[in-house]
């Protein structure tokens, strides 16, 4: 019976590890197509842009990252709004600093009381929108740091509409929302480590391939959410995300269920990795995994296809070390090195990327790990709450 088992385990690890082969080339092509998608050329009109911001405490470089967002080379009008709960949160203070330090700029701090919901971010966002000057509004992430080009190259995306253009899902659908792939910059730990290297070698090499096959994204990314005033109201406005878990992807989701196309711009920006210590680690993974399976559950299950370095290891130990299962594995870690440095270096341009390359099939086994205990519950901490997510839908635990 344990070798009857053995040769099923092997049979069925031997068709994952292909199986993963195969993702890992269409994931590599889809990075060489979005490589070889045309910049936007600079926008013609340059619409104001509101720039909003929910806030909660300090981040580590948090106010670093809003000073990049302060130098911008942009010939059109923005400002900054920066919502925050109460202003005896100490988040309050690293922006008045930055008020003293940028005075040409047009920032602003709003306290923002209310709970509308169970997704505290939505809410202060809901309160903050209605004190936004301009046209579009572009939310982001505390923790973004952008270049001096970020706004125009974003707001360059809404102009670049046309036939045959292939960053929109539908060629004559007016582009609605506007968003950005990113990259993040560890900070030491091993958790640290892991999460820059899963966002540069695993989640955007998913987004990209999911681009290319669905024809353009339909959905968005925390990382940037440029999106018009026609485009929210048709979809209800920020309240209808105030007890949405993944509110960045549904946002850009429910944009391209209005009409609207999503546009996947080529601007690159940088997310801060906190210094993970394990626990936290396990649970931000968690969060994110069963947000994944809550919002794509079809895509969440095909997941399994795309850890196919773990299961050509599993198959070298099934097989008893078999040359044909150590000529797979070969194989297996050579596309995926090839998938992590396309896109890591050349798709995010992320140095840290080539430096941490030995981390990744410790980094792959555990992502797997993780995988499997997504399935196991509905449970999500997230800053230091606990909820239940059904549906889309938070729920305090």
């Amino acid at each position: 019976m344990p070798q009857a088992w053995a040769q099923a385990v092997e049979g069925v690890t031997t068709v994952l590890a292909v199986a993963g082969m195969g993702y890992y080339v269409a994931a590599l092509l889809a990075a060489f197509v979005f490589l070889g998608r045309r910049r936007a050329r600079a926008a013609g009109a340059r619409p104001g842009v509101s720039i909003l911001k929910s806030l909660k405490g300090l981040d580590p470089g948090m106010l670093e990252a809003f000073r990049t967002h302060c130098r911008q080379d942009y010939a059109g009008d923005f400002e900054l709004l920066f919502g925050i709960s109460s202003f005896d949160d100490p988040a309050a203070a690293a922006v008045r600093e930055l008020q003293r330090e940028f005075p040409e700029r047009q920032i602003h701090l709003v306290e923002c009381p209310q709970r509308l919901g169970t997704n505290g971010k939505v809410s202060t966002l809901i309160q903050l929108a209605p004190n936004a000057r301009y046209e579009f509004l572009l939310i982001n992430d505390s923790d973004i740091t952008v270049g001096p080009h970020y706004l125009e190259r974003v707001m360059a995306e809404f102009q670049q509409q046309g036939p045959g253009d292939q960053r929109s899902n539908v060629a004559d659908k007016p582009v609605g929302l506007v968003t950005a792939l990113y990259r993040g910059r560890m900070h030491g730990t091993l958790g640290s480590r892991f999460e820059s290297l899963g966002i540069s070698t695993d989640f955007i090499p998913a987004v990209l391939l999911a681009r290319w096959l669905e024809g353009g994204v339909r959905f968005g990314l925390g990382s940037t959410l440029a999106v018009s005033r026609e485009a929210l109201a048709a979809i209800g406005g920020l309240d209808a995300l105030k007890d949405q878990l993944a509110d960045d992807y549904q946002l850009g989701a429910r944009v391209y269920a209005a009409g609207y196309a999503v546009a996947l711009g080529r601007e690159m920006v940088e997310t801060s990795i906190p210094a993970y210590r394990w626990r936290g680690f396990v649970e931000h993974q968690l969060r994110w995994y069963r947000t994944v399976r809550d919002a794509r559950p079809w895509g969440y299950a095909g997941m399994v296809f795309t850890f196919g370095l773990a299961w050509a290891a599993l198959n070298v130990v099934a097989s008893g070390i078999s040359l044909l299962s150590l000529w797979l594995l070969a194989m297996v870690f050579f596309l995926r090195l090839a998938l992590a440095m396309a896109v890591g270096t050349n798709v995010l341009y992320d140095r840290q990327v080539l430096e941490n390359l030995w981390l990744l099939p410790l980094r792959d086994v555990v992502a797997m790990g993780m995988w499997v205990a997504g399935f196991a519950g509905n449970t999500i901490v997230w800053r230091g709450e606990r909820f239940q997510v059904r549906d889309g839908k938070l729920s305090k635990v």
